[in-house]
């Protein structure tokens, strides 16, 4: 981690549980293929500082095919990587919302602009999905969003699916703004999803806390 995060998570870096994920991840990237790439698991945290962050949008584990998961939750490193549909969805749902045609699936420019881009789960093995849950990463993440609340400024966190939304038990602080919605994997992106507008909403929260809107 190279942003303020650092000494905000040092304490929780110290814990036992930590220490043995920490121990569980070492073997792993030493014996087997693991997504993202062991310099990018904490990507998020390194583009987007505490100090910046105005949105949270919390996915779930990484991507476990090559040249997609790069440390940013629904982002996808490289344009000649597979085109993930629940991405497809999110800029369905974008153009319908805000009129914004996206086709780039490296969300980056998000993160830069004060959008944590977090997973719930920061590593995966190649061809299994959800092979890390479990291992104290959620504890780790959970940590995160304790840390989020606490801010004094508005944090606007979007939870989109079940793994998201069980995280908002921890978004406490009445100043924060909660947006849900069932998530956009083609399972369930027609049940709720698909006209929720999440973006505009965003930005409309943002221009009230007199802060610059995203640019989608």
């Amino acid at each position: 981690m190279q942003s303020d995060w650092q000494e905000l998570l040092k304490e929780e870096q110290e814990k036992a549980y930590f220490k043995e994920l920490q121990r569980f991840i070492e073997g792993e990237y030493a014996t087997t293929t693991i997504y993202p790439p062991r310099e990018s698991i904490y990507k998020a945290l390194d583009l987007t500082s505490y100090a910046d962050t105005s949105v949270v949008i919390l996915g779930q584990d990484p991507y476990h095919g090559p040249n997609q998961a790069h440390g940013l939750s629904f982002s996808v490193a490289s344009s000649e990587a597979k085109f993930p549909p629940s991405v497809r969805n999110m800029f369905k749902e974008l153009e319908a919302d805000l009129g914004v045609t996206r086709t780039d699936i490296n969300l980056t420019d998000w993160a830069k602009q004060g959008v944590l881009m977090l997973n719930t789960v920061l590593t995966a093995q190649a061809g299994k999905a959800a092979s890390h849950r479990k291992k104290g990463w959620e504890l780790f993440t959970d940590a995160i969003i304790r840390l989020l609340n606490e801010k004094e400024e508005q944090v606007i966190f979007v939870l989109w699916g079940g793994d998201a939304k069980k995280k908002q038990a921890l978004i406490t602080n009445p100043q924060h703004q909660v947006i849900t919605a069932v998530h956009p994997s083609p399972l369930s992106a027609y049940n709720g999803f698909f006209g929720s507008k999440p973006y505009s909403q965003i930005n409309e929260y943002l221009e009230v806390a007199e802060k610059t809107p995203i640019v989608w």
